[in-house]
């Protein structure tokens, strides 16, 4: 069985193709220029769409970097 559905790979692939044009931005209005970020675009497009692609992940706690949190001593 699929992971992803032809749908939502085509919709991966566009926005691949945008992001390479300098046509892609994100939701701030920025251009993306990470391949990382376009892909994330074009599931989330491919979700909203009703596309067979699997649920976003949750980020946790443990995941986080620890560079951000700040140790008290």
């Amino acid at each position: 069985m699929a992971k992803y559905s032809k749908k939502a790979s085509a919709t991966v692939e566009r926005a691949m193709k945008k992001r390479k044009a300098g046509t892609l931005r994100s939701g701030s209005g920025k251009k993306v220029k990470d391949p990382k970020q376009a892909i994330a675009i074009g599931l989330s497009e491919a979700r909203k769409k009703g596309a067979k692609v699997p649920p976003k992940k949750k980020r946790t706690s443990k995941s986080r970097p620890a560079a951000k949190r700040k140790s008290r001593s």
